[in-house]
């Protein structure tokens, strides 16, 4: 059974990352000690992988290609999916793969800087053996990114004048 207490450091780490022991300490009602053994514990056993950033890439000025690629693939024998997975999810452009129910048996979401990146990334996947059929989608735009709202309407900066 999950430990609670673990349970409530992450989700606190996973809203906000830059959370610090300290903070936590205090929110908790506990040893800034114990919530330091108790994060290095959560690092030591591959719980938390990875802190980072949500980066509104738009406004930094920055252009970046998102793509959904659905694949078809021929589970290889005696592996199944995950030795096909692990063959895709190898290539550094590559943001994430999942197994999925439906038409498709992959989804691979890219991020790269040109549309020309993800249109060579996909020659490499149709190259392999075991790769049916691809379909790729382009992400237009960002709205919502892990949790966080990127398309905040403008606010309206006329002068408001009454009689």
């Amino acid at each position: 059974m999950p430990d609670p207490l673990r349970l409530e450091i992450l989700s606190l780490l996973e809203e906000n990352a830059r959370l610090t022991p300290e903070q936590i300490a205090h929110m908790l009602d506990l040893s800034k000690d114990k919530v330091e053994k108790i994060i290095q514990e959560l690092h030591d056993e591959g719980i938390i992988l990875k802190y980072g950033a949500v980066i509104h890439w738009r406004k930094a000025g920055k252009r970046r290609v998102n793509a959904l690629i659905d694949v078809k693939v021929t589970p290889q024998h005696g592996y199944g999916f995950d030795a096909v997975a692990r063959r895709i999810y190898l290539f550094p452009e590559v943001q994430s793969v999942y197994l999925m129910s439906g038409a498709y048996d992959l989804s691979v979401a890219l991020e790269v800087d040109t549309m020309e990146e993800v249109g060579r990334f996909v020659e490499k996947l149709a190259s392999f053996d075991f790769v049916v059929s691809t379909t790729t989608h382009f992400v237009l735009k960002k709205y919502k990114e892990d949790g966080i709202i990127l398309d905040e309407p403008d606010k309206d900066q006329r002068l408001v004048i009454s009689p």
